[in-house]
């Protein structure tokens, strides 16, 4: 079995990146968390897919919506203000977490091909998405930097 979503993912976060060149544009540092998210769904869902064949091999999925539930009740106060500090562990982090409960096949894997590819489509128009709203965000920063010139 293969394990692609490694320490390497977070040396290679898209907000590293990105971070010194927009400093803190609130919705840059967003959408660079989503889209960071999205790519190690799209590596899990991508090692489901390569051990479709392994006798026994338990598919892996990323959690993220519960997290950010747990986090959200954590947290009786609200930030009124951008300079208040924020409440320690407030970051809802994704988990890559391992399916060991159901069974599709007979050599005991549970990997469902047909699920895995719609995983794959679906995460790739929600990083399309993103990344397209990134470049106008972008061009938004462009424009104030070029004094309203295109």
């Amino acid at each position: 079995m293969t394990n692609v979503y490694d320490e390497s993912f977070s040396k290679m976060s898209f907000l590293k990146v990105i971070r010194p060149m927009f400093g803190n544009d609130r919705l840059i540092s967003s959408l660079g968390k989503s889209l960071d998210r999205a790519a190690l769904r799209q590596k899990v869902t991508a090692q489901n897919v390569a051990n479709l064949n392994t006798p026994g091999y338990k598919r892996s999925y990323v959690t993220f919506g519960a997290e950010l539930e747990r986090a959200r009740g954590r947290l009786p106060l609200e930030r009124t203000n951008p300079r208040h500090l924020p409440r320690a562990g407030q970051e809802a982090e994704p988990r890559v977490e391992v399916e060991r409960h159901t069974l599709r096949r007979a050599d005991e894997s549970n990997v469902d091909l047909d699920e895995e590819m719609l995983e794959l489509v679906t995460n790739q128009l929600h990083y399309n998405a993103l990344v397209q709203k990134i470049n106008g965000r972008c061009a938004d920063w462009r424009y104030i930097v070029n004094d309203g010139r295109r």
